[in-house]
């Protein structure tokens, strides 16, 4: 019996291409076993988003090592694609893949003994085709996620991405259908749209965009009981979209819509594409459309030339979008990137105080988004059951991590009655 183990680094996108990949050695009737336990083959999927995103992706290829130095070490992914012969130079590596061919990695691991090929790397920048695995992405989780498609084309001075992963490629739309069928016939009643640049999806087919593979899924996937977006940028929200959303309520009332920056000249120097008042006005237009809508961000504390007074404008700003939940960082420059070569670092004391003042905004505001819900029913789809707080809890449509007093059945909806909204929200089933 042949085993092997996973270790997945980084985003939910690596997440799904780890799943998808593990479905595959097991296909090939590979066993998986725990990444800390003993086992045939090691298998890393790195992450690059960071210079500590590469430590840790060594680090976790160290251990294997270790742990079985008869084992195939295996890394791949975006660690791997930027920084290959960083990850050559870890003594006990065999195989070395980037962001592409992977759909090709059971044969290589196979065919290792006899071909002793170690690093496989191609120039992502020249891949024009969104690689095939040909298996689903199932998870132990109720909800599935599902690629559709690779790449951005952006270039934010501050990130690496685009050279890990190359240019925007679209999923076929016949692929993403099947996936979706067959993810909803294995029982996941929600399903989550994700790539690298997910709203970009189509930029390089003809007359085909993700507004338009939108109503394919809802319309080619029947039983699908929600359709959720993982990440969209600001200028992909089209009036389309929105009507989309509007008219279909399986699709959930949640967008994720990245900021960065709320300063106009750290926007610029960022290469983010849109001004503060370009969001504004989407935002709003949002609003208009979706009351009640969750909508989330990220932003990016201390970046280059982020003056005291550029920083007090963005906390000015985020109050006006008052969103319902942030993701907030402090800038870490990443080597390879424009943006690490910039002068005006601030310093890291200065960004822990206005990260720890940014993240206090971001509590207020999203405590006053649950507020509007108090008293309100929800629909939640039970995803598990707390052992702290002894009770089972799941998601809303907008995303409301809800914790249900009644006894209830992982993997069903249920309408609840949101009762508390102090500590964590709770709510009781609605006969």
């Amino acid at each position: 019996m042949r085993t092997f183990a996973i270790q997945n680094l980084g985003c939910k996108v690596n997440g799904y291409e780890s799943n998808v990949i593990a479905r595959m050695f097991e296909a090939d009737n590979y066993v998986q076993v725990d990444y800390h336990h003993k086992a045939d083959v090691y298998i890393i999927n790195t992450c690059t988003v960071t210079n500590m995103g590469d430590a840790k992706s060594r680090k976790a290829i160290r251990q294997a090592v270790k742990r079985n130095k008869e084992a195939i070490i295996v890394a791949f992914g975006c660690y791997a694609q930027v920084s290959p012969d960083e990850v050559a130079g870890i003594d006990g590596v065999d195989i070395i893949i980037g962001t592409n061919q992977r759909h090709l990695l059971v044969d290589m691991v196979n065919n290792y003994d006899h071909s002793k090929q170690k690093i496989v790397i191609d120039d992502i920048m020249k891949v024009s085709e969104f690689e095939e695995f040909g298996f689903e992405s199932y998870t132990k989780n109720t909800r599935a996620f599902l690629k559709i498609q690779e790449g951005c084309n952006n270039f934010c001075t501050y990130c690496i991405i685009p050279y890990a992963r190359g240019l925007m490629r679209s999923r076929s739309q016949k692929s993403i259908i099947n996936e979706a069928q067959k993810l909803v016939e294995a029982g996941y009643y929600e399903i989550v749209l994700t790539g690298i640049h997910t709203g970009g999806y189509g930029i390089d087919l003809e007359d085909y965009n993700f507004d338009d593979l939108l109503i394919d899924i809802l319309n080619q996937v029947p039983n699908l009981q929600r359709l959720r977006i993982s990440s969209i940028e600001i200028n992909q929200i089209t009036d389309r979209t929105l009507r989309i959303i509007k008219d279909n309520p399986r699709i959930a009332r949640h967008l994720h819509i990245p900021l960065q920056a709320g300063s106009n000249e750290v926007l610029r120097v960022m290469k983010r594409h849109y001004t503060k008042e370009d969001y504004l006005v989407k935002i709003n237009e949002i609003r208009k459309v979706l009351p009640q809508i969750a909508i989330s961000t990220d932003l990016i504390i201390g970046f280059c030339n982020e003056t005291d007074e550029y920083f007090q404008e963005a906390m000015t700003f985020i109050k006006e979008c008052q969103f319902s939940d942030m993701h907030i960082f402090p800038y870490s420059p990443r080597k390879g990137t424009p943006a690490a070569q910039m002068r005006n670092m601030v310093s890291d004391s200065t960004k822990k105080e206005r990260v720890k003042e940014a993240m206090m905004i971001a509590e207020a505001m999203k405590c006053a988004y649950h507020h509007q819900f108090f008293n309100k029913e929800v629909r939640v789809l039970v995803e598990d059951y707390d052992i702290i707080t002894k009770m089972y809890y799941g998601h809303s449509s907008n995303y409301l991590k809800v914790f249900i007093k009644d006894k209830v059945n992982i993997n069903e909806f249920y309408q609840v009655l949101i009762d508390d909204i102090n500590n964590n929200i709770t709510g009781i089933i609605i006969k």
